[in-house]
């Protein structure tokens, strides 16, 4: 989304205040987004240094990482960048400037790599999930399973049959 902020850089305003939705492919492997992306933000020119403030929020649809149980919640971030017209002092390859093209500032690529850098890597349908037994694959938040846990080192195995002669 190209926010104009021709006002702005001319001083007419000192604020524009703006919200839309962002619709979202997943980028995310395994991750689903339902909804479009929920983006609200200003521009503001504070004494000429002009602030962008964005803060968006998206629901997500997912698995647990220890048990494969759906999982479903909602993810916020809130982040700010410095407007930049370029010039002097400008490096491009900084990410901490957004600058403005034709009197406008494209806000989608910031959001989408903060979104990226702050989205969790895993998720848990609970705090305390006891995941997938290892051996039959049974969810063991549902109870547990009768397979052996105790298992011999198999450098040990020729000693346990020592004991099992005595």
């Amino acid at each position: 989304m190209k926010i104009d902020i021709t006002s702005v850089l001319c001083g007419s305003e000192k604020k524009i205040n703006f919200e839309y939705s962002l619709p979202c492919d997943s980028v995310i492997p395994g991750v689903v987004f339902p909804k479009p992306i929920d983006v609200r933000g200003s521009v503001t020119d504070t004494a000429g240094c002009i602030e962008l403030k964005l803060k968006a929020s998206l629901d997500y649809e997912t698995e647990c990482a220890r048990c494969l149980s759906p999982v479903t919640g909602s993810f916020t971030t809130d982040f700010g960048r410095t407007v930049s017209t370029g010039g002097t002092g400008y490096d491009e390859d900084n990410d901490d400037y957004v600058t403005v093209n034709n009197n406008a500032v494209d806000v989608d690529i910031p959001l989408i790599e903060q979104i990226l850098l702050e989205f969790p890597t895993k998720f848990l349908c609970k705090e305390d999930c006891k995941g997938l037994c290892p051996k039959c694959g049974k969810n063991l938040n549902e109870g547990s399973c009768s397979c052996v846990t105790k298992e011999i080192d198999p450098r040990l195995a020729p000693l346990a049959k020592l004991f099992e002669n005595n």
